[in-house]
């Protein structure tokens, strides 16, 4: 390296880790799906017992032709972390996924970025270990059956969940799609699970103690309807996750325990844009905390209202930072501009064109 290329060259500042796709799938499968799942549920726990300590409010959303474009940012005294996400449920007819993301992690003493990482497969993972972490708070103790009601790109994401944190092994799957059942019973079949193929909603909810919502159109659907719901079932609603979409009709909600991660947002995204801006619901890091309770008996109804919020990738993002540390996981990625006196980006610039 001449001097003169030495002078313009990166520092150690300029570097960012960065996570690839094919990196994030490695690390994954170093750690194992459902210990990955079960470490991932225990960060998002931790993060949601000191919840207080969180700058918190509902993403920025962007309603654009065919989708929805959001960032969901967040922050505690050390960390700042947002995701980019989209959602676009026509995607598919071009060969394009229907939800991307990327990721970024900052230091607050410096607002310098310590992580960049995909976020698609990892929202994939936060969104299924959420699920099944509520699930151990709500669903009832001997939970062995769940219905998954849409088997898109989610819904093996969240079986393999279920098993690590529930135990649930055995599935009735239904889709409107006959090949979306095909694909994910072929997939969850391999990875050992019972699988049961339904033709309707009404028969996979049938002897299911959990059921599990997971359709992507963004429009008002009743993918349940009232007669479906039984007493002392669980409901993961994951579907419906921004204004004008909804996957339940509105009568399981009068019935339903309500839970919720962030009223504030999920009264805009969530089922219970349905209901009146005062209707009850618990807030689930209470529920953590001890300071509500979960499910309460054997018959009652309960239901996670879930949209995703930005504290569940905060916590995806700190623990993918301390799995990648010093691993061949993540690249360094100049990112940074960092001339020798901090004032002179300029001069930084200029000496370049050499």
């Amino acid at each position: 390296m001449t001097a003169d290329a030495a002078k313009t060259a990166p520092s150690d500042l300029a570097y960012v880790p960065f996570v690839s796709v094919e990196n994030m799938m490695r690390l994954v499968h170093h750690v194992g799906i459902e210990t990955f799942l079960e470490e991932l549920a225990s960060h998002i726990e931790a993060d949601f017992k000191r919840w207080p300590e969180f700058d918190k409010s509902p993403r920025v959303a962007s309603h654009v032709p065919g989708g929805v474009i959001e960032l969901m940012p967040t922050a505690d005294n050390a960390l700042y972390g947002f995701k980019y996400v989209n959602g676009h449920p026509k995607n598919t007819r071009t060969g394009h996924q229907t939800v991307t993301a990327f990721g970024v992690l900052s230091e607050v003493a410096t607002g310098y970025p310590v992580l960049l990482t995909e976020m698609t497969v990892l929202t994939a993972l936060r969104t299924a270990a959420t699920s099944a972490l509520v699930a151990r708070h709500l669903a009832p103790k001997d939970a062995s059956v769940m219905a998954m009601i849409g088997c898109g790109a989610q819904c093996e994401f969240q079986a393999m969940a279920f098993r690590a944190l529930c135990g649930i092994n055995r599935l009735r799957l239904y889709d409107l799609d006959p090949k979306a059942v095909e694909k994910a019973s072929r997939n969850l079949t391999a990875q050992g699970f019972e699988v049961t193929r339904c033709g309707s909603g009404q028969e996979a909810v049938e002897g299911a103690q959990v059921i599990t919502t997971c359709t992507a159109d963004k429009q008002y659907a009743t993918i349940l309807t009232d007669n479906m719901v039984g007493a002392g079932q669980h409901i993961n609603a994951i579907g419906g996750d921004c204004p004008g979409k909804t996957e339940l009709h509105r009568d399981i909600l009068l019935r339903a325990e309500i839970f919720v991660e962030y009223p504030e947002q999920t009264r805009i995204e969530g089922e219970i844009q349905a209901l009146d801006a005062d209707h009850p619901v618990t807030e689930l890091w209470q529920v953590m905390r001890g300071e509500a309770p979960g499910r309460r008996d054997a018959k009652q109804i309960t239901l996670f209202d879930s949209v995703g919020f930005a504290i569940e990738d905060f916590s995806a993002l700190r623990y993918v930072r301390d799995k990648v540390q010093g691993t061949s996981f993540a690249e360094p990625l100049d990112m940074l501009a960092d001339p020798d006196d901090p004032r002179d980006l300029f001069g930084m610039l200029t000496r370049s064109a050499g």
